[in-house]
């Protein structure tokens, strides 16, 4: 067994961008940080012998990397007809306004403040440009847009932020609500187990063999973690800065920031639950 294989999800060796499934090939964003991890991961999907494709988080307002994109649409023999959103949050959406410039594409998100042009994304909703198959996940939680695209053919999931390809996310408190990450998690299990879902194409990270894996031990992270919250206030630990210094001691500093949402977000739901 590989130290890979080892980890939640199984998450992929090797570079990070480049060809991950038959449809989807994904080109590396140049906005690494702790809050990124290698960057943003845009996601180029398309059928291997239709020559449109579509384009999942543009990512960053960086030109380069947008050009990139195209370029690596083009050398596929593809053109991009279509870009798509998993949710606001300017490293996924920033270039998304460009990028439908350069590409004279729509821009379809579920928050209408992010669409470019008349449709946006629903429940139900499946794409089917240049003959793909597409379907609409809504996955709220981590923000209350968050979408993730389910592609049967490939038995992949494409997930923006809800699951990472290492590590976990957070939940973007006011905006993202614990209660509703726990049902989305739920959601993306249901696909692993119902749907053939093995793969997560993820908006940071590697790629994870392992979807069932990955979400199981999201969902048993996640209650850890409200437990040890629960605990930390029965303990007397009662503002949301006390908790993250007591409960994500091990945790780099520099995120604490990001673990106060979502400590925000537990304490939110321990009281809507009459827990605390």
């Amino acid at each position: 067994m590989t130290y890979a294989s080892a980890l939640p999800g199984q998450p992929r060796g090797g570079t990070i961008g480049g060809p991950a499934t038959d449809r989807a090939v994904c080109v590396l964003a140049p906005n690494a940080s702790p809050m990124t991890l290698d960057g943003t991961n845009t996601w180029i999907v398309a059928e291997p012998d239709s020559d449109l494709a579509v384009v999942i988080d543009p990512g960053p307002l960086d030109d380069a990397h947008l050009k990139e994109v195209i370029a690596a649409a083009e050398r596929a023999g593809k053109r991009v007809a279509l870009t798509l959103l998993t949710h606001g949050h300017p490293d996924h959406a920033e270039g998304a306004a460009r990028f439908a410039e350069l590409t004279r594409t729509s821009v379809r998100a579920l928050d209408p403040a992010l669409r470019l042009g008349d449709e946006g994304l629903e429940l139900g909703d499946v794409i089917t440009t240049g003959g793909l198959e597409l379907r609409v996940v809504p996955t709220p939680g981590h923000t209350a847009d968050s979408l993730s695209f389910h592609l049967p053919a490939d038995g992949a999931v494409l997930t923006g932020d809800t699951v990472l390809g290492r590590g976990t996310t957070l939940v973007a408190h006011p905006d993202g609500r614990l209660g509703d990450y726990l049902d989305s998690l739920r959601r993306l299990r249901s696909l692993t187990v119902d749907d053939g879902v093995d793969t997560v194409l993820p908006g940071h990270g590697p790629v994870l063999n392992d979807a069932r894996g990955a979400v199981e031990y999201y969902l048993a992270h996640r209650a850890n973690r409200l437990a040890q919250v629960e605990t930390a206030v029965e303990d007397g630990y009662r503002t949301p800065s006390d908790v993250v210094a007591h409960v994500y001691a091990d945790v780099d500093r520099s995120l604490w920031p990001a673990a106060e949402l979502s400590v925000r977000a537990q304490l939110d739901y321990l009281r809507e639950h009459g827990l605390i």
